[in-house]
């Protein structure tokens, strides 16, 4: 008897890619559409996880292209401050709607409504990435003049990038009634004041989210015609869920739409590739090996399995490239943090009760 599923390759097989290959040696990224060259142009956005990818690059010497580094500051300074952390200083953008938004922005074909959140202490802070000035603005011109400098150094980002990295992150945010843009935490949590006159809670369904990634692909290819883009999903759970329900419960929806937005991209996109990174560290082969105590948090030995496969099969020096199984900090450049510090802004919600 024959059958369709017969003559099929191991990795389409559970038993033969997954249950018999050793957990550190499990590798789901199958023929990717193209490779990142040492002389290409890597930008990367998106969740906490997008900084693991943005470390691996500068540590093979390869090109994470930042177009904001705040030359202005001390380089001890200038991670505290935003910079370097991503190509631009936008902190973290965790959803579709952020990005698309912020691309909007630098275009002219948006400008939200809110124009500053107050601090308790008198500073300003900017409603769109609410974490990025640590000791928030003394003046609103202040203010003004360092989100116009990072919308220039953000479409010049994009101009000038030859690969986009955007991990997804979350489904749930919070709003503007008014003109539906979209704040990078609540107000009320870092600056402001929550008004439910005035915002709205949010938790983005498949077909917004669809609409939102694809609108913000559309764009980046307009606006860069020869952009190629690698989109992941993040592997973290919420550290905390607006919803009248678990955690746990709002984790396995928000994943599963991201999943579903950055499956029709791929298909919808041939310049755009997407990595399992989120397979790698989620998947039951490795027993929950991946992650801290705290069941969140991915630990060293996870990222270096996420972080070899994306260079065994994204990066053309990957043949001569040796990445290490022990999980051991890579040397960093000396604008990169260390490894066990990541940026996330979403962590400011730990501390709040709710």
């Amino acid at each position: 008897m024959t059958s369709p599923y017969n003559d099929l390759p191991n990795h389409q097989f559970w038993r033969r890619s997954i249950a018999r290959v050793e957990a550190h040696r499990v590798d789901p990224m199958i023929a990717p559409r193209f490779r990142v060259g040492s002389a290409d142009r890597v930008v990367t956005a998106g969740s906490c996880f997008a900084q693991h990818i943005a470390r691996r690059l500068v540590d093979i010497g390869h090109g994470f292209h930042i177009t904001e580094r705040g030359e202005h500051l001390p380089e001890p300074k200038r991670r505290e401050h935003g910079y370097g952390v991503f190509s631009a200083r936008f902190g973290n953008i965790y959803t579709a709607a952020q990005l698309r938004q912020l691309l909007d922005e630098c275009l002219g074909r948006h400008a939200p409504g809110e124009t500053h959140l107050v601090r308790p202490d008198g500073r300003l802070v900017d409603p769109w990435r609410q974490q990025v000035e640590p000791d928030g603005f003394a003046t609103f011109d202040d203010m003004c003049a360092d989100r116009a400098r990072h919308l220039a150094a953000v479409e010049r980002m994009v101009r000038e990038a030859d690969v986009f990295v955007f991990t997804l992150g979350l489904t749930e945010g919070w709003r503007a009634r008014a003109d539906g843009s979209v704040y990078s935490t609540a107000p009320g949590v870092v600056a402001g004041a929550f008004d439910p006159e005035r915002d709205e809670f949010v938790n983005f369904g498949v077909d917004e989210v669809r609409g939102d990634l694809i609108a913000t692909l559309t764009t980046l290819k307009e606006v860069n015609p020869g952009i190629r883009v690698i989109l992941t999903v993040s592997p973290v759970p919420l550290i905390a869920t607006y919803e009248r329900r678990s955690v746990l419960v709002s984790t396995s929806y928000s994943k599963a739409v991201l999943r579903v937005a950055a499956e029709e991209a791929l298909r919808r996109f041939e310049w755009v590739d997407y990595f399992p990174s989120y397979e790698i560290i989620t998947g039951s082969f490795a027993g929950g090996l991946y992650y801290e105590s705290d069941h969140r948090e991915v630990n060293r030995l996870g990222v270096a399995h996420a972080m070899r496969c994306f260079v065994a099969n994204f990066v053309e020096t990957a043949g001569n490239e040796t990445v290490p199984d022990t999980g051991a900090t890579p040397r960093l450049a000396t604008h990169m943090a260390p490894e066990t510090h990541i940026v996330c802004d979403e962590e400011t919600l730990d501390g709040l009760r709710f």
